[in-house]
């Protein structure tokens, strides 16, 4: 017979998935963010715990690669699935673009009425220099051996051929993207595609409207709720230090950029 007292209680992984997501760091004082190599050890340590129950994603995410967020979320599905153990995401601020992507990798997505959802889209930006180069008298030399070596120049002007192929590498990503959504949230999505698949990002309790979301709430209430009061959290991961202070250390033109391009990731977000 098993002794109440000698029982163990069961156990959460609770896994933190924050920040911009990105092949490289955001700097010397940064989390890594968010990469297929910086969370690879940190997916397989919360699938690797003992008198595992289940595991949750708190994401907190403004978006950033299509390529990180898509080999991220396949690392998660390939372990749940192994594993035989539930994957929730709770959403804290944001589960934007592919922070959003990320969240479809768990069964369920959990959000607070106030949290940031969707963006399901693809976007690319950039400058355009050539006018600049003509004003300071600087003349570019620029040799290639492909026609399609130079393809989005910044200092030179647009060509329609480069924007035609711009905008077909956009729309088979986008498309992706949403095959993604519609298999992982399939016979749950309530709103019309000509809708939830333009970029449009949506408030937590606008999401479960829209069958983005499944419910409101938030990690340690869900934990107790679908786990037991009993349950135990095993934090892994670490909450990234506020954006101006990861330039601290030292002020590289790495660490600027990183900083830099989050910044404009959050606020495209209003956040």
């Amino acid at each position: 017979m098993k002794l109440p007292f000698l029982s163990r209680p069961p156990v959460v992984a609770v896994l933190r998935l924050t920040g911009l997501i990105a092949a490289r760091g955001g700097g010397p004082l940064a989390a890594p963010g968010i990469s297929a190599q910086g969370m690879a050890p940190l997916i397989e340590r919360a699938f690797s715990l003992k008198r595992l129950a289940g595991v949750v994603l708190l994401i907190n995410s403004p978006g950033g690669s299509p390529v990180q967020s898509s080999l991220v979320a396949q690392r998660i599905r390939r372990l749940a699935d192994e594993k035989k153990v539930p994957v929730i995401a709770c959403v804290e601020d944001a589960a934007a673009s592919g922070g959003y992507w990320l969240a479809c990798a768990a069964d369920e997505i959990v959000a607070d009425p106030a949290s940031i959802l969707g963006s399901i889209g693809v976007i690319s930006a950039g400058f355009g220099l050539s006018d600049a180069l003509a004003r300071v008298g600087v003349e570019r030399r620029l040799h290639t051996a492909g026609t399609e070596k130079s393809f989005l120049d910044p200092f030179r002007p647009e060509r329609p051929e480069d924007l035609m192929r711009l905008e077909g590498l956009l729309a088979a990503l986008h498309e992706t993207f949403k095959a993604w959504v519609r298999t992982r949230r399939a016979g749950r999505l309530k709103g019309d595609e000509s809708e939830l698949f333009t970029g449009r990002f949506w408030t937590g309790r606008q999401a479960v409207e829209l069958g983005l979301a499944d419910r409101l709430g938030e990690v340690s209430s869900e934990i107790k709720a679908r786990f037991g009061e009993k349950a135990r959290q095993a934090v892994i991961g670490a909450r990234r230090p506020p954006w101006p202070l990861r330039l601290l250390p030292g002020l590289s033109a790495d660490a600027i950029l990183a900083a830099a391009e989050e910044r404009a990731a959050w606020a495209r977000l209003g956040l």
